[in-house]
């Protein structure tokens, strides 16, 4: 049974950062395309990050380039986002998601790319 179980959220001051951690089990993490997303309260999900499975591959929107930094631990399972410089904007429940598919070569920015999917973690960003 695949679990994602995010971490690391919480309420911040803008320009403040936080550090979001999601701890993969039941699945061939080292192999798998790995993104997070945020939904925000009457808005759609929405792409933040994306990672290629060895890492060397990231994608961002232009809402969070520059400011957010998507990474891996394929040793110990974990997938992080490192958020600097919130803003209020950046308020939402924040989800992991990962590929079923394994090695595949790219990264994936669309929801419906993903199988399986955290619970999410609410970052709270106070202006």
């Amino acid at each position: 049974q695949v679990q994602l179980v995010e971490s690391g959220g919480g309420l911040v001051q803008a320009g403040g950062s936080l550090r979001l951690s999601c701890a993969a089990s039941g699945l061939t993490f080292s192999a798998s395309a790995m993104g997070w997303f945020r939904q925000a309260p009457g808005k759609e999900r929405e792409i933040v990050a994306a990672i290629t499975w060895t890492g060397t591959g990231t994608y961002y929107p232009n809402s969070v380039k520059g400011r957010f930094t998507i990474s891996r631990d394929n040793i110990k399972n974990t997938l992080f986002l490192q958020m600097n410089s919130l803003k209020p904007e950046d308020t939402a429940v924040y989800y992991c998601a990962a590929d079923a598919t394994v090695y595949s070569s790219i990264y994936y920015t669309t929801a419906r790319d993903y199988e399986y999917w955290g619970r999410g973690t609410q970052v709270t960003v106070s202006s």
